[in-house]
């Protein structure tokens, strides 16, 4: 069993930067395609960022590419998305996923963090 534990999350200003972490346990990071999702109010859960298991190709939606950046440290079994130049629309709760397949799809996510809020004044 997976289990994910989200942190990093806040209040700031447009342009403004947060990094959120990922701690894992039960199983290394490093053979799980890690990544992030999203849920604003009102709207469906939705992809963010991903990192694969065996070579670490990341992948990005396109609203975040340039901004964000999905990274892994092995040695502390952490996966961190670092996100620089926010914007009000960026306000959502963040989820950590971990999909055994290990794509950086994330097409099969069995393991969800709580979440964590980000929140994004204009």
């Amino acid at each position: 069993q997976v289990q994910l534990v989200e942190s990093g999350g806040g209040l700031v200003q447009a342009g403004g930067s947060l990094r959120l972490s990922c701690a894992a346990s039960g199983r290394t990071v490093s053979t799980l395609g890690m990544g992030w999702f999203r849920q604003a109010p009102g709207k469906v859960r939705q992809f963010v960022a991903g990192i694969s298991a065996s070579n670490s190709v990341t992948r990005y939606i396109d609203p975040v590419k340039g901004r964000f950046t999905i990274s892994r440290d092995n040695a502390k079994n952490t996966v961190y998305l670092q996100m620089n130049s926010l914007k009000p629309e960026d306000t959502a709760v963040y989820y950590c996923a971990a999909d055994p397949s290990g794509t950086s799809r994330l097409n099969t996510p069995n393991y969800w963090g709580q979440g964590t809020q980000v929140t994004v004044s204009s």
